[in-house]
């Protein structure tokens, strides 16, 4: 009996063994994603495929690459117009993206993007949070697919950007990190020490500053197309625009049906009529539709079309194209036209309203402008002339611009320097504003110095008269001769007069281009010596602080006399050269505000130098004392005359 009871137990034990060890073991729960433990906003870059590409090449071959940026709001506020930096490294050609956009509007889709680039959301700009959503993921996050090529990263490596990160204002991201070979990501919170004037309870972000601004405001909107009026303007107290051209881009296949107060550089309906939009519109009559480009030019009327009932009529239009610092003349300073616009399926919705894009504006000879992308703000309130509240935009957006130098861009203006101790100009420097033909000359030559005769005449016809001046000077002649500056507007600063209370300078403007200026202006930039400005004689001058500093003298034409002509014919066009359109002032300056500056020691000469907004070019060095010989004064001045009377005949 015993023995059968052991033997049952046995049995039974041996039974449960081979049971639990049949039995499998439970596998632990997969790790949380790591977007669930960002208390921020999370940001991943995922690279999914690639491919190799023709042509074949040994080095630098191209490769098509794909990958998805993913933005993903954990935050307690909503992010509105998130903007997102991704670091590409490989010299990408982005070809699209989906739901994003170039932020600063400076490059399109297909375009170069290896220097790393910020996207903006389009259409949809704002990410909404888990809580007012109730975690609705398709609110609170959006998916960014590339597609584009890339050079010289071939499997298996892997060809990611080096950073990704928020830049939106009051964020701080950490460096990100990696999950495997082809997934980047970083979780980026609100500063705490950030200063902001954006509360939780702002519906839309605040206006921006910048040097220039683009308001894009819907006035009116029906369920096919809407009024827009669009307004420009300048801030900065040296920025400036002359027949302003302003592009951008629609994304959406909307047309300029009319315009009021600018005009489309061209006027074509074409892409309509043979377009997506023609097969809409059927019944549509495209002959009075003024442009359907993708990337539309507008440019600004002329004055006499502000009364127009037709194209004029709109505050702040037709002036030409022109734009003034507010610093000359604040009424001036903005620019305004109205658009009408067709919209396109699916956005025939009265409240279906989605700005165009990429905008960039340009000038004549006027600073480069860099612009952002529309930034939702509140309604613009617009000013009644009764002084009763005036209407509200229905939607508003802005455009900040800011001026910028791109990276291998030439000035388009230049100065030369001379002094009353030294009978030498010292010219432009050479290629100042670019050198496109030098087959025949050295770029790289300094610039021959010049008798003062010289600065009136074209730079084609100079040479007899450099060579000679140098071989008086005892210099060296270089071969080939040094190319010219290449500038349309060239200015001279000669330091006139030095003694113990102050000192002046004479300036001088020459125009060498067809086209004349009106309304034009100077800012001249000192180290030391602009808070003792006087007086400009023959201009009207006055000294300003530009970040927080009296270091500039602004000059403009007196009133009747801010008209600089253009290059004309000489007395003889064929004997004569060609004359520049010149104006020239005085300007005195004392000494009892800037006691132990040395003028002709360089405190006389300017450090930079403004035309209507763009930053001309200097000479890299300075008159001496060196070059002065009291009694060759005569002498020399009758050579040179001689030298012109018979490079004239």
């Amino acid at each position: 009996m015993a023995s059968s009871f052991s033997l049952i137990t046995t049995t039974l034990l041996l039974l449960a063994t081979i049971t639990a060890a049949q039995t499998p073991t439970p596998t632990p729960p997969s790790p949380p994603p790591a977007s669930d433990s960002c208390n921020g906003v999370y940001l991943s870059y995922t690279y999914t495929s690639g491919s190799k590409l023709p042509p074949n090449r040994t080095s630098n071959q191209p490769y098509r690459f794909e990958s998805t940026l993913r933005v993903l709001n954990n935050a307690d506020e909503e992010l509105k117009s998130w903007r997102v930096f991704v670091g590409f490294q490989h010299d990408e050609y982005l070809v699209s993206a989906s739901n994003a956009v170039i932020a600063d509007g400076s490059a399109t889709f297909p375009g170069p993007v290896g220097n790393g680039t910020v996207f903006a959301g389009f259409p949809s700009a704002d990410l909404k949070t888990a809580i007012e959503t109730a975690g609705d993921v398709n609110q609170m996050s959006v998916e960014v697919d590339f597609v584009g090529t890339q050079f010289g990263v071939d499997s298996p490596a892997v060809p990611m950007p080096s950073n990704i990160s928020l830049v939106n204002d009051g964020f701080v991201c950490p460096r990100p990190s990696m999950q495997g070979t082809r997934v980047m990501q970083v979780c980026c919170r609100k500063d705490p020490n950030a200063l902001t004037n954006i509360t939780t309870q702002d519906e839309f972000l605040p206006r921006q500053s910048g040097d220039l601004t683009i308001a894009y405001d819907i006035i009116r909107t029906y369920e096919s197309n809407y009024w827009a009026e669009v307004k420009i303007e300048n801030h900065n107290a040296l920025g400036r625009l002359d027949n302003w051209n302003l592009t951008w881009d629609w994304m959406r296949d909307e047309f300029i049906n009319d315009i009021k107060g600018a005009y489309p550089y061209t006027r074509d309906s074409s892409e309509c009529i043979f377009g997506p939009q023609g097969a809409f519109y059927q019944q549509m009559d495209f002959s009075t539709v003024l442009n359907c480009e993708r990337s539309p030019t507008l440019i600004d009327l002329p004055l006499e079309m502000t009364n127009n009932t037709q194209r004029g009529m709109i505050p702040f239009c037709c002036r030409n194209g022109t734009i003034l610092p507010p610093t000359m003349d604040p009424t001036k300073s903005k620019s305004a036209f109205q658009i009408h616009v067709y919209k396109m399926p699916p956005d025939l919705n009265r409240s279906e309203l989605i700005p165009p894009q990429n905008f960039k504006i340009s000038g004549r000879l006027n600073p480069d402008y860099k612009c952002g992308a529309p930034v939702r703000v509140s309604p613009t309130e617009f000013l009644d002339p009764s002084g009763l509240p005036g209407p509200t935009a229905v939607s508003s957006w802005q455009v900040v611009c800011n001026i910028t130098q791109a990276k291998d861009s030439s000035p388009r203006c230049c100065v030369s320097f001379s002094a009353y101790y030294n009978e030498s100009i010292i010219p432009c420097p050479t290629c100042a504003c670019g050198c496109p033909n030098s087959r025949t000359c050295s770029a790289t030559a300094p610039a021959m110095f010049l008798p003062a005769q010289a600065l009136l005449v074209p730079f084609e016809n100079r040479t007899a008269l450099s060579t000679a001046w140098a071989s008086l000077q005892r210099r060296a002649v270089p071969n080939p001769l040094p190319c010219g500056d290449n500038c349309g507007v060239s200015l001279n600063w000669h330091l006139l007069t030095d003694y113990r209370g102050g000192w002046s300078a004479r300036i001088t403007l020459f125009n060498w281009d067809d086209s004349s200026f009106a309304d034009w202006f100077v800012a001249v930039e000192m180290d030391k010596s602009a808070p003792g400005f006087e007086k400009a004689y023959s201009f009207n001058g006055t000294g300003i602080e530009l970040h927080g500093v009296n270091d500039t003298i602004f000059m403009q034409g007196l009133p009747g006399l801010n008209y600089l002509v253009g290059e004309v014919d000489g007395d003889n066009p064929k004997r004569d050269p060609r004359v520049p359109g010149k104006q020239q002032s005085v300007i005195s300056f004392n000494k009892k505000l800037t006691p132990g500056i040395d003028v002709a020691g360089g405190d006389g000469f300017p450090v930079k130098v403004f035309f209507n907004g763009e930053e001309c070019a200097l000479p890299r060095v300075l008159p001496t004392s060196g070059g002065f010989r009291r009694g060759s004064g005569v002498v020399v001045s009758g050579i040179v005359a001689v030298i012109m009377v018979v490079m004239l005949m």
